[in-house]
């Protein structure tokens, strides 16, 4: 088993940036003064709109379970990829997008040089051990000259970040509880993904990562 420890625990380290490429950056530690409202707010959405593993235009069973909250939620089945401002298991608007989750979101752009950012999606991804997320771009947003802001709760992980083309090198940046990635302008398309997690467990979160995505899809 591993442990944050491999990582560093970014609730000890001094906050700092890291920069990926021009247009993307690791603000680490930046969430965690919204910690406690961050872990609430999920509460409430999930109790809302439950996770759920989504099916591919492919047929297959997305590992990541996931959900939304905002005015549109991200889905697939075999239809496609899409933004919808309805849970199609519900036919229930989306949950509304907490303060704190747009606080962050703006703030965080806003560090990363992207000022004015109002997301309308917010993505709520759930990974445990063996969970993975395989190389793409966020294409399906009208929006491309809007960043991409995303947190990191619970377990490490490690992000994987490349080029404009899936063949292009790939930076291996591991991510702690709190840490943030934004990334827009020139690296809005971005090839990017995650590696299958590690079995670890976190003080708050257990066995299990959160991972928030914030996008301007409509």
């Amino acid at each position: 088993m591993i442990t944050d420890d491999l990582f560093g625990d970014a609730s000890t380290q001094p906050r700092r940036d890291e920069p990926l490429c021009d247009g993307a950056v690791v603000l680490r530690g930046f969430a965690l003064p919204f910690e406690a409202q961050l872990l609430a707010a999920i509460k409430r959405i999930v109790a809302q709109a439950p996770f759920r593993h989504l099916i591919t235009p492919g047929g297959r069973r997305m590992s990541v379970a996931m959900t939304n909250t905002g005015p549109l939620g991200w889905i697939s089945d075999r239809h496609g990829y899409r933004y919808d401002p309805c849970d199609p298991e519900s036919g229930q608007p989306w949950p509304a997008m907490p303060a704190s989750f747009l606080e962050l979101a703006d703030a965080a752009a806003a560090h990363a040089g992207f000022d004015g950012f109002v997301p309308d999606a917010c993505l709520v991804n759930r990974y445990v051990a063996g969970t993975r997320l395989t190389l793409h771009q966020d294409r399906d947003e009208h929006q491309w000259g809007q960043p991409i802001v995303s947190v990191s709760l619970g377990i490490p992980a490690v992000f994987l970040f490349g080029g404009l083309q899936r063949s292009d090198p790939t930076l291996r940046v591991p991510l702690a509880h709190g840490d943030v990635v934004v990334w827009g302008g020139p690296a809005r398309l971005n090839y990017h993904g995650v590696l299958p997690l590690k079995p670890a467990r976190h003080p708050l979160l257990g066995d299990c990562r959160i991972n928030l995505t914030f996008r301007r899809a409509g």
